[in-house]
């Protein structure tokens, strides 16, 4: 669903004018967990909570273009977004620690499907490692604090609330330039579901920066924002990859193990009167296999309802390689269904 003129940009900056890379946006038994929320605070309160975190939040700078990072472990491991390092000339950045002292860092592993990366930095030891929070444990409405590098600054926070959880965003790279505000060229299409949106103020360079709750745990990575007209700055619409996939992403690239990521083999629009419209099949995949054609809806993806195809996407993008799906869809009228074998995206 397109949402009028607004679109996405992914918040690396390029140098202090602070570039970014703008995007399109569309629009068996019972397990039981319990959750523990960040305490509800007063804003007198915001000041300790971000000294709790701001020495685990660094800025990372390559060649090209800015962001921000956060300290996964006292020996150096910092994990940021994807696009923030891929404009890196070779395979290290710069880290810029909250003393001001910097680090030559390796980029030890990126998993574009996610928009994450671990670097490690060299020749560092005592760093203060960031707390991790459960993000699912976020409610609508909770305070969050950002902190991160926005326009080349560092160690700035702003703070606001969760606005939605379970977004999904339709982002494309595009080639970082010297000025943010000219048209660059975009390149592929893809999407990234399962975010946390939040109205707390982030611009280009908190890419790869904290989402923190009232505990002082890191909740969400920071990676994009909403962006209207020709502007590349805040509208209050931002959007942060969770702590618990972030975390878990984060273990992987830092033990040098591949992100799995399962597919179903299609490409989808929204249906108008409701569901994922399937404008294509992917030669020999699970949907092909399965038996669907161009111009199926699917309007179900095992128990979860689809009324358009972010709903499918975040329904793919939430299982794991090897699950089978009972799919319900509709063909020239006829209610059908199909079971699928997730495969491993290629």
């Amino acid at each position: 669903m397109l949402l009028g003129v607004v679109g996405l940009v992914l918040m690396a900056g390029s140098g202090i004018a602070g570039g970014a890379v703008a995007l399109a946006v569309n629009d068996g038994g019972t397990t039981t967990k319990t959750y523990t929320a960040a305490p509800v605070i007063n804003s007198a309160d915001l000041p300790k909570i971000a000294s709790q975190v701001e020495n685990s939040v660094v800025s990372i700078t390559t060649n090209n273009g800015e962001g921000s990072g956060v300290i996964l472990s006292a020996d150096g491991f910092v994990l940021t977004n994807n696009h923030v390092v891929a404009s890196a000339s070779g395979d290290t950045v710069t880290v810029v620690f909250a003393n001001g002292k910097t680090a030559t860092a390796k980029i030890i592993g990126t998993d574009p499907r996610t928009d994450l990366a671990v670097v490690k930095a060299e020749g560092v030891s005592d760093l203060a490692a960031a707390k991790f929070g459960d993000s699912d444990a976020m409610q609508v409405g909770d305070t969050v604090l950002a902190i991160g590098s926005p326009l080349g600054l560092q160690g700035s926070v702003t703070s606001g609330i969760i606005s939605a959880t379970d977004r999904t965003i339709q982002t494309g790279g595009e080639q970082q330039q010297p000025n943010p505000f000219q048209p660059q060229q975009q390149t592929a299409v893809s999407s990234i579901s399962g975010l946390l949106q939040t109205d707390a103020p982030i611009n280009p360079g908190n890419s790869g920066g904290a989402l923190v709750n009232t505990n002082g745990e890191v909740i969400g990575i920071n990676t994009a924002i909403a962006t209207s007209g020709q502007s590349t700055g805040n509208i209050g619409v931002g959007f942060a990859i969770p702590s618990n996939r972030a975390k878990e992403v984060a273990d992987a690239l830092s033990k040098g193990e591949k992100v799995s990521h399962p597919s179903l083999g299609v490409s989808v629009g929204t249906a108008e009167n409701g569901g994922a419209l399937v404008n294509s099949v992917n030669p020999n995949s699970p949907a092909a296999q399965a038996g669907f054609q161009q111009g199926d809806v699917i309007t179900k993806f095992g128990d979860k309802s689809i009324s358009d195809s972010d709903d499918l996407v975040a329904a793919v993008q939430a299982g794991k390689v090897g699950d089978r799906v009972t799919i319900t869809y509709t063909r020239n009228g006829e209610v059908k269904t199909a079971t699928v074998t997730l495969a491993e995206a290629s």
